[in-house]
């Protein structure tokens, strides 16, 4: 039921979804850019389900854990993130998938929804402290089409790692351009 459910929402909303290359890695931190609309979550689950990827968490802000949409975050695999202070979410994260507790870590590598003037770089981060690699997902609003991008492996350079992340978003609109900001990370002046 819940299949069915997820691919009329992609089919009326008009979205094909790809599948490049994840099924040869069996865990890793899955990102998913441009973020600059909430109905990027409404697409983002359906679209998981359709690429058949189980066992995976998300990050998201805490004040939307309230009822009666608790539940759904809660059901669907959410991580209440607290961004007003400073946490020990990413030591918690990589605790989780080091016990295998879960095959993919989802993250918003921007944080917001609102145009930012860098990524933040806690899945860099946890994918370097565990040895997983960075699964490039994407909505192209544009083309309606969205998927899993290669499986990058990062080399614990930062500035050449997000340089070739921030390449393979180049080309990808969100579905509020104005709200994305294509340089992901601060150039040394």
């Amino acid at each position: 039921m819940k299949t069915l459910f997820y691919r009329l929402v992609l089919k009326f909303g008009g979205w094909t979804v790809v599948n490049h290359n994840h099924e040869t890695v069996e865990q890793a931190v899955i990102i998913g850019a441009p973020h600059t609309s909430n109905w990027d979550f409404v697409y983002a689950l359906p679209g998981l389900n359709e690429l058949q990827i189980t066992g995976y968490r998300y990050l998201i802000k805490k004040e939307f854990f309230f009822w009666p949409f608790s539940w759904l975050f809660n059901s669907t695999g959410g991580i209440p993130v607290d961004r007003s202070k400073k946490n020990d979410l990413t030591e918690n994260l990589k605790a989780m998938l080091a016990s295998g507790e879960l095959k993919y870590l989802l993250f918003p590598p921007e944080g917001t929804r609102s145009r930012v003037e860098r990524w933040k770089t806690g899945f860099y981060y946890t994918a370097i402290d565990t040895g997983l690699p960075i699964i490039l997902g994407y909505m192209n609003y544009k083309d309606r089409q969205m998927g899993l991008g290669k499986a990058f492996y990062p080399t614990g350079d930062l500035k050449k790692d997000l340089a070739e992340i921030e390449k393979f978003y180049e080309n990808i609109p969100g579905k509020n351009p104005k709200n994305y900001n294509p340089q992901i990370f601060l150039r040394e002046e």
